[in-house]
């Protein structure tokens, strides 16, 4: 017995308020978008509930594309009946003799959001247990460790069957809370920081400093195999390209000190707002961990910050180094980025650089800088962007 159905809950929008219908409609479209390659199905809306029909799709690739929803709390292959007492018993039945291995326990448990029916959830759990028990020899109830739980959901159209619940990602659906630039290099922490983001409900275009020729082609296929790797959770990612050679290039011949590292990171943060503001984004995402090197202590972050002025997102900020090792093997950014191929931030590091910079000596260095802040509008000018997606591994060039 195939099911017929996958039912799609969607968890934290319910808490939305007024808001709710807005996030559900960005969860239908994100399933829309993960869905388009199954030409078969057809998607239902009701409130609080998104129906898949079949149609004979199979489920299993389905179901793997839609653990990559942000939105959804979880899901089910269902089997649908009427909203009728016999017709969900015979069906209940159905469900409990196709199961790939007989149970010794089970449990029935009945959610019914349509209050017009005729039984209530009490009555339904004896009615439609009782049923199971009489067809089924050796099968006892147990309501507290029960080998399956059958679920009945009886809404006012239909009624919907199922005792297999996948766990989805949660969270809200991507671009329901805005637009953000995240700054990805090729190292663990960005691209999870940047998963952390899209699953708050942002879309993220990405932004990367790159310095060849010091830095090899290896190290820019692997910033655009992160980028697409984080691009399977939503529908597409456009990745900036940002040529910064020859700005830290004058920087290491102008200043050899202790800063160094620390105006380094300012220019990029210029150079990300203005692409930020370019493509209407309303904050950056960095992959910073508080004290994980000398520009992430809490000196250091107030200074470079200090020179934006929009929202700087930084997801991963209390988080230590097992915890985010373990988000990017959980979402496959880890065996990229830990392939040897070097980003700009190895260039130029000075033996000792700062850990507790200030910002007035910060700003006193930049302003003997004359050639900074051309260097900085050539370099957004300069800028390459590419979009990356799972579905079409040809980049897509586009320039400003």
């Amino acid at each position: 017995m195939q099911a017929d159905f996958i039912m799609l809950r969607l968890g934290e929008l319910t808490l939305k308020g007024r808001n709710r219908s807005r996030f559900e409609q960005a969860a239908l479209r994100d399933v829309r978008q993960r869905l388009r390659p199954f030409g078969g199905i057809r998607i239902l809306h009701e409130f609080g509930r998104i129906y898949i029909q079949l149609n004979g799709e199979p489920y299993a690739p389905i179901a793997e594309r839609l653990g990559r929803v942000f939105g959804l709390h979880s899901f089910s292959p269902v089997y649908r009946t009427a909203a009728d007492l016999e017709a969900i018993r015979r069906t209940a039945l159905n469900v409990m003799r196709s199961l790939p291995s007989k149970p010794a326990t089970f449990k029935v448990t009945v959610r019914r959001t349509d209050k017009n029916f005729p039984h209530n959830s009490m009555e339904m759990n004896h009615l439609v247990g009782g049923y199971v028990l009489r067809h089924i020899d050796g099968l006892k109830v147990d309501v507290h460790r029960p080998d399956i739980e059958l679920h009945v959901e009886i809404r006012q159209q239909a009624a919907y069957i199922y005792s297999y619940v996948e766990k989805g990602l949660g969270g809200f659906p991507v671009g329901s809370n805005g637009k953000a630039l995240l700054l990805l290099s090729g190292g663990i922490d960005s691209p999870v920081a940047g998963w952390l983001a899209m699953k708050r409900g942002l879309e993220i275009e990405a932004v990367h400093f790159h310095s060849y020729p010091y830095t090899s082609e290896r190290a820019r296929e692997k910033v655009i195999d992160l980028a697409k790797t984080l691009s399977r959770y939503t529908d597409s990612i456009r990745l900036h390209l940002v040529p910064f050679a020859d700005l830290q290039t004058r920087l290491h011949q102008a200043y050899r000190g202790n800063l160094e590292i620390t105006i380094t990171r300012r220019m990029m943060f210029r150079i990300a707002e203005k692409l930020a503001v370019q493509r209407g984004a309303e904050a950056l995402v960095t992959g910073e961990s508080l004290g994980q090197v000398a520009s992430q202590t809490l000196r250091s972050l107030d200074t470079i910050g200090r020179v934006v002025s929009m929202p700087i997102l930084r997801p991963l900020i209390m988080m230590d180094k097992s915890e985010i090792m373990a988000v990017a093997e959980r979402i496959e950014t880890y065996p990229i980025s830990i392939l040897p191929y070097e980003d700009c931030c190895t260039l130029f590091v000075p033996k000792s650089p700062s850990t507790k910079p200030r910002l007035i000596q910060v700003e006193f260095v930049e302003k003997r800088l004359d050639w900074m802040a051309e260097g900085i509008e050539q370099a957004v000018r300069n800028t390459e962007t590419i979009v990356v997606s799972e579905e079409a591994p040809q980049e897509t060039d586009v320039f400003f």
